[in-house]
């Protein structure tokens, strides 16, 4: 694997401080994006630098994850969000209600939504605001 699909996958998957160290190296010309990443020390970054970039944001990355929350023994609400605090507080305010626990899931996980297969990465794409209701879901057993 190259420096460039490591720095791509980093802002696909929104690792903040993996790419945001990626983008720091390559800046300073520590790493080109053709070497092999086993040409990557992060002990050659400016940690202070790195941590400036984070926290200003500037690659901006704006993680949402999604994350389950049961409503009683059979029903599940999807809810995307920042954080699993977050996920709660939308929960709490939209249902009126405390969810009885919170879980994150996998951006990748698929489910069937009607006749198609999709990621719950490629149905937040349809979102705009977050943090936001993605769906439902009642066991039948």
């Amino acid at each position: 694997m190259i420096v460039e699909e490591l720095y791509q996958d980093s802002l696909i998957y929104e690792e903040s401080s993996l790419a945001n160290y990626l983008y720091h190296l390559l800046a300073v010309r520590k790493i080109s994006l053709d070497d092999n990443i086993s040409k990557i020390d992060f002990d050659q970054a400016d940690h202070q630098k790195v941590e400036e970039l984070i926290q200003n944001n500037v690659l901006g990355i704006h993680k949402i994850g999604i994350y389950s929350l049961k409503m009683n023994q059979k029903d599940f609400i999807f809810i995307y969000a920042g954080s699993e605090q977050e996920a709660i507080q939308y929960y709490s305010k939209t249902f009126h209600q405390t969810p009885l626990n919170c879980h994150e899931y996998s951006l990748d996980f698929q489910l069937y939504r009607g006749k198609e297969v999709i990621s719950f990465r490629d149905m937040r794409k349809e979102f705009v605001r977050f943090p936001a209701l993605a769906g439902c879901f009642k066991k039948v057993r």
